[in-house]
């Protein structure tokens, strides 16, 4: 619960210590470089723009903990894209501050367009994962009923053997989500592993929106999954309880 209200705080530490209190050895890459090239590295600036990153970024995640601890349930994929398109743009943003790549107008210096490279690489591989983690998060759950059980499929899904099936049942409410540990947020889409106040971990496949909910429970653990149409929620645990009575 206050897991986010710590790395807020961490945020705004990490911000001080480097805007304020001019901690420069925290930027990564200047404590590495030479003393000449220090000299051409614009560090009030950087330092400023890294302060406002971690400020902003900082306020967020407390306001998400903040939430939490009031006992709602914030929605967390906005505040976690929010952190890694900032990330991305500090990372592009901070080749600026640097005297070394771009001379006094900002232009480019000759031959310095290698060494932006990586960060180039580092910030589309980064939206390529979210853009590819908010489509799959997106999807509605889809299932298979195979001869030795069922299988859910997609990101974090498995097969579920009838043997290991030890109840299922139809629930109208999940258990109060405390922190996802592994999965996807999406909006009201939930996918992966999650801890609960009432059960401890379970894995998730759920719209939250459309109630009911398919409660199974195996030797492994618990999962809760449903569709987006009820009706189709309800055909699937009828079909399920008719293959495990038999």
């Amino acid at each position: 619960m206050w897991f986010y209200i710590i790395i807020g705080l961490f945020f705004i530490a990490l911000g001080l210590a480097v805007h304020v209190f001019k901690w420069y050895f925290l930027i990564s890459g200047y404590n590495t470089m030479s003393k000449a090239k220090k000299a051409n590295v614009d560090t009030e600036g950087l330092s400023r723009l890294m302060g406002i990153y971690s400020y902003v970024n900082g306020g967020v995640f407390i306001v998400m903990g903040v939430l939490q601890v009031l006992g709602l349930k914030p929605i967390q994929t906005p505040a976690i894209v929010f952190f890694i398109i900032s990330t991305v743009y500090l990372l592009i943003k901070a080749q600026k501050y640097d005297g070394n790549l771009y001379d006094k107008d900002g232009k480019l210096r000759k031959g310095a367009g290698k060494q932006l490279v990586l960060p180039a690489v580092i910030a589309v591989v980064t939206l390529i994962f979210v853009a590819v983690l908010m489509f799959f998060s997106s999807q509605s759950t889809k299932v298979t009923f195979l001869e030795e059980g069922i299988e859910i499929h997609g990101m974090y899904g498995d097969v579920y053997t009838w043997e290991s099936i030890e109840a299922v049942k139809l629930i109208e409410e999940l258990p109060t989500i405390e922190m996802r540990t592994n999965g996807s947020a999406l909006g009201s889409n939930l996918k992966g592993h999650f801890r609960t106040k009432e059960l401890g971990s379970v894995k998730l496949f759920v719209n939250t929106e459309t109630p009911p909910f398919i409660f199974l429970e195996t030797e492994d653990g618990i999962t809760i999954f449903n569709f987006k149409d009820a009706d189709e929620t309800q055909e699937i645990f009828r079909e399920i309880n008719q293959k495990i009575s038999r």
